[in-house]
C-alpha cells in the first residue's frame, strides 16, 4: 500500500498542490469516508461485474483526491480503499503481477532513468492485465490479473479469442502476462482518448462466455515473459517467433529522457491498434521471476498522457447574466491542469441544467477541452455530502428588454450590454472591452447606456488608468461610434435579427409599425414579429433612441 501511495502522490495534479481543504474533523470524516464509500462501490463494479461506471482516468483522479485528504487529515483513521480489494480471486498467478510507478512530468522520468542502463519503451496498453499459460505449446489458462497474486479463471472465454493461439509453433511450456485490449483501426490516442477501453474489455471478460465475434474484438499485447531469455530484445524476439509480434513491433531503446519524449509524442500522435494512456519503460535486464512481488519494482515505470478529462473540484457557484437576460452558472474551481492549461472556471452553460445536476460547492466534476482549447463541464462525478443552500437570480426578472442601467441586481447584464456596443459585430470601437466599461461604471461616468457619448477629456482626468494617451485613444473610439450606420446602431442596441433594413428606413419607420406589420416582411415570424414590436415600443429603448438624435447619430434625428 505504501508504495500505491507513492504512485498516486507523483501523479498528483495542480488541483490537489499542498492545500488541503479548510474541513474541521468531522467535516474532513464525512467527506473521506464518502468519497472512500464511492471508490469501493466503483472497485466492486469494475472488478466483480466488469463495469465501469467512470472513466478510468477519472477513477485514477479520485483515488488521488482520497488519498491527499486522508494526508491532509491524519486524524481520521480508516483502511485506504485498495484498488483490487474486491479483484483476488481463486486462481494464484505462477508469477505475480507488479505494479508500475507512474509519473506525470518529465523531471520525474528524468529522475527514474538516472543510473539506469539498457532502457527500453513501449506504449502503456490500456486494457486487462492478464497472465496465459501454455503447457507443451498448448492454452491451458488465462487468469485474470485480479490482486496481482490471485485472479480468476478467464479459460473458458481464451478460446474465442482469436489473439490468443491455441497453439503454438513449438511444444513449449511457456508463461506470459499482458493486456487484453480492444481492438481499432488507427486509433488517436491524442484526439480520441481512451474511449473507455479498458471498461469495454472488462464487460466482456465479466459475461460467462464469448461469441466469435466478440473474441475477434479483443487483442493482445504480450508485454512480458518473465521466464524468458534475460534480455529484452531476446524476449522480444523469441515472442515473435511464437506469434506474439506487437511487442517487437512497439518497442524502441533510449538513451536519455529526450529520447523518451520523442517516443511518448510518437505513439501519443499515431494511429495504433489500441488505447493507451502512457509510456512504458523498462530496463532490459530484471530479477529472475520468482523474486516478483504484487507491489511495484525499481525496473519498470509509467509515463502518463496528459489527462483527456480533469476532475475538479467545485469552489463556488457564481450566475453571469448576459445582455440578453440569460443567466449562465459558473463554477469557480480549485486550480486543476487539464493538457497544457490551468482551469480555474468553467461555465455550466444554463440555469435549466444546473438545476438538473444540481451542483454544489464541494462537489466533484469532470471537464474537458472543447475543441482543445475551451474548458467544458462533461459530468458530476461525485456529490458531496454537505449540500450548501444556492439560490440563483430570478429569471423572471431578466429577458432582452431588462437592465438598461446598473441598479441593484443588474449590473452584469448592463455591463453585458456595453461590452457588445463596442463588439466587431455591434459598433466595432477599439480599446474599449470589459475593463474599460468596467472602470468608466465604477467611477460613476456611465449610469446609462448612453452616457459615454456626451464624455470630454475633463471628464477622463484624474481617472485611474486614464493617462494622456489612453484618454485620446478612448474619446477617438467614442467618435467613432458617431460615424457608424444607422444598421450597425441598431445591432448595438440589441434589436432583434431578423430587421431588413431599406434605404428609406429610419428609426421613426420601424418604431410606427406593430406586430401585424413586421409579420409582413421577409423571414420573419409571429415569435420575432412581437419581439420587434415590444422592442421599438419599449420606455427605455425609446429613450436611447431620443439620446441618439440628440448627438446627431444618423437614422435616429
Amino acid at each position: 500500500m505504501k508504495a500505491l501511495l507513492l504512485l498516486l502522490a507523483l501523479l498528483s495534479p495542480i488541483a490537489l498542490g499542498n492545500e488541503c481543504p479548510t474541513w474541521d474533523t468531522a467535516g474532513a470524516q464525512r467527506q473521506i469516508y464518502a468519497l472512500h464509500a464511492q471508490i469501493s462501490q466503483w472497485d466492486d463494479h469494475y472488478h466483480r461485474q466488469g463495469v465501469s461506471p467512470i472513466a478510468d482516468e477519472l477513477y485514477d483522479q479520485s483515488r488521488l483526491r482520497l488519498e491527499h485528504w486522508y494526508r491532509c487529515f491524519p486524524a481520521v483513521t480508516g483502511a485506504i480503499a485498495a484498488p483490487l480489494a474486491t479483484a483476488s480471486g481463486p486462481v494464484p498467478h505462477p508469477v505475480a503481477h507488479t505494479g508500475v510507478s507512474k509519473h506525470a512530468e518529465q523531471a520525474s522520468v528524468a529522475t527514474w532513468l538516472a543510473g539506469k542502463q539498457d532502457v527500453w519503451v513501449q506504449p502503456k496498453v490500456d486494457g486487462v492485465a492478464v497472465t496465459l499459460v501454455y503447457r507443451q505449446g498448448r492454452l491451458q489458462q488465462l487468469i485474470s490479473r485480479g490482486d496481482g497474486t490471485q485472479g480468476h479463471d478467464w479459460t473458458a472465454a481464451a478460446h474465442a479469442i482469436a489473439a490468443l493461439p491455441a497453439t503454438l509453433p513449438r511444444a513449449v511450456d511457456l508463461v506470459l502476462q499482458g493486456e487484453l485490449y480492444w481492438r481499432y483501426d488507427g486509433h488517436v490516442q491524442a484526439t480520441a482518448g481512451s474511449d473507455n477501453a479498458r471498461s469495454k474489455v472488462a464487460g466482456l471478460m465479466a459475461r460467462k462466455s464469448l461469441s466469435a465475434e466478440e473474441g475477434a474484438a479483443l487483442g493482445l499485447f504480450a508485454w512480458d515473459w518473465p521466464d524468458g531469455p534475460p534480455t529484452l530484445p531476446e524476449r522480444l524476439a523469441g515472442l515473435k517467433e511464437l506469434g506474439f509480434a506487437e511487442p517487437a513491433d512497439y518497442s524502441q531503446p533510449i538513451e536519455s529522457v529526450e529520447d523518451a519524449s520523442h517516443w511518448r509524442d510518437h505513439w501519443y500522435n499515431s494511429p495504433l491498434p489500441f488505447a493507451s494512456d502512457g509510456l512504458i519503460l523498462r530496463q532490459s535486464l530484471r530479477p529472475p521471476a520468482a523474486r516478483w512481488q504484487a507491489k511495484v519494482p525499481y525496473w519498470i515505470a509509467a509515463w502518463k498522457y496528459p489527462y483527456a478529462q480533469a476532475l475538479a473540484e467545485v469552489r463556488e457557484v457564481t450566475f453571469s447574466i448576459g445582455r440578453s437576460g440569460r443567466i449562465t452558472p459558473i463554477l469557480e474551481l480549485l486550480p486543476v491542469r487539464l493538457d497544457d492549461r490551468t482551469v480555474r472556471r468553467v461555465s455550466v452553460g444554463s440555469l435549466n441544467r444546473w438545476q438538473t445536476l444540481d451542483i454544489r460547492p464541494g462537489d466533484q466534476v469532470a471537464i474537458d477541452l472543447a475543441g482543445l482549447t475551451i474548458p467544458r463541464l462533461d459530468t458530476v462525478i461525485w456529490r458531496s455530502p454537505e449540500r450548501l443552500d444556492i439560490q440563483p437570480p430570478d429569471a423572471a426578472l431578466y429577458h432582452a428588454l431588462s437592465c438598461w442601467q446598473p441598479q441593484p441586481g443588474c449590473e452584469d447584464q448592463f455591463r453585458a450590454r456595453l461590452t457588445w456596443l463596442a463588439d466587431k459585430r455591434a459598433l466595432d470601437l477599439p480599446h474599449l472591452g470589459p475593463g474599460t466599461w468596467g472602470r468608466l461604471v465604477e467611477h460613476g461616468h456611465v449610469n446609462g447606456l448612453l452616457d459615454w457619448l456626451a464624455l470630454t477629456d475633463d471628464d477622463l482626468l484624474g481617472m485611474p488608468g486614464m493617462a494622456g494617451r489612453s484618454r485620446e485613444r478612448l474619446l477617438a473610439s467614442f467618435a467613432l461610434a458617431r460615424q457608424r450606420s444607422f444598421g450597425q446602431w441598431l445591432t448595438a442596441l440589441g434589436v432583434p435579427a431578423g430587421v431588413q433594413l431599406n434605404a428609406a428606413d429610419n428609426w421613426q419607420t420601424l418604431s410606427e409599425r406593430d406586430a401585424a406589420q413586421w409579420r409582413e416582411q421577409p423571414g420573419i415570424g409571429v415569435t420575432r414579429a412581437e419581439q420587434l414590436a415590444r422592442f421599438f415600443r419599449h420606455p427605455p429603448v425609446v429613450q436611447l433612441a431620443d439620446q441618439l438624435a440628440t448627438a446627431g447619430i444618423a437614422g435616429f434625428l
